[in-house]
């Protein structure tokens, strides 16, 4: 089976995080065989897709040792390339179906937005977890800033950790063994680290568990700070949220996220970006 890389979330070749995308002609192929395919092409995760009508696609995702529910840059990454391929067309709009979920997928004006599953909180960290967590990343108290981690969801659920400034964001030491047991502890994906300067969100995400020491793009996982900040009164309702990504890996990212209310007040997502498809 033929793999595209696709760099996500960024307009440049090697910028942003890559995926691998299969394109599946009739059906998708054996899990043991997607499984495999991911971890030989070794990138966070790997899509495949297959058309089953004209505006619908199914979508799987596999990590080099997992597959996931939901991955938002593999699925920029898929669209970007079922555009160049003329699989698809520009201003439409498009469903993704993915084991979170049924997903809608906006192609326009050179971006894709997607919409994130419905967002939902699942409280804070007990204090013993709060301090292991500062821990982990060879923190001290205090680092935090004036906001509290807190565990939240839309797709895949991540702990978001906020700091007090870019120089603790960059210093980060993480202990991956320790963020893998903490991660599976709380049944969460891994941790999304984040600081605000200037209207400007910068992030560093960690899954360790799932194979991904550090990414350098994370679509579900600002998806789902984007409504964390919502909640805490940092960002509005209709206003594009820019979250920059993967600087300490020399790979910047540029995320959009944008939140929604409908007339019940209840909340929804869309993330966006653009991708560059290397063949």
């Amino acid at each position: 089976m033929k793999v595209y890389t696709v760099d996500a979330f960024t307009d440049v070749p090697f910028g942003g995080n890559p995926a691998g995308v299969v394109i599946c002609e009739k059906e998708m192929p054996p899990e043991e065989e997607m499984r495999a395919t991911a971890a030989k092409v070794g990138y966070s995760e790997t899509a495949f897709v297959l058309r089953l009508a004209a505006d619908t696609f199914r979508i799987r995702y596999f990590t080099p040792v997992e597959e996931v529910q939901l991955c938002g840059h593999a699925t920029v990454g898929t669209f970007s390339l079922l555009l160049q391929k003329e699989i698809i067309e520009g201003g439409k709009i498009y469903t993704a179906k993915t084991n979170a979920g049924d997903i809608t997928v906006d192609v326009k004006d050179g971006l894709v937005w997607l919409d994130m599953a419905s967002p939902k909180e699942m409280g804070g960290l007990s204090p013993e977890d709060e301090k292991a967590l500062l821990a982990m990343y060879g923190l001290k108290e205090g680092d935090y800033g004036d906001l509290r981690p807190a565990l939240v969801d839309t797709g895949l659920p991540d702990i978001m950790m906020p700091l007090a400034s870019r120089a603790l964001l960059a210093e980060l030491k993480p202990d991956m063994a320790a963020i893998s047991a903490l991660s599976e502890k709380l049944n969460v994906t891994g941790v999304h680290a984040f600081t605000a300067e200037n209207g400007t969100v910068y992030c560093r995400n960690f899954a360790p568990l799932y194979g991904i020491d550090e990414e350098s793009a994370t679509g579900t996982s600002n998806g789902a700070l984007t409504y964390y900040l919502y909640r805490r009164g940092l960002v509005g309702s209709g206003k594009t949220n820019l979250f920059i990504q993967g600087e300490a890996m020399g790979k910047p990212s540029k995320i959009y996220s944008k939140l929604t209310l409908d007339e019940a007040g209840n909340a929804a997502i869309r993330v966006g970006g653009s991708a560059v498809v290397r063949e």
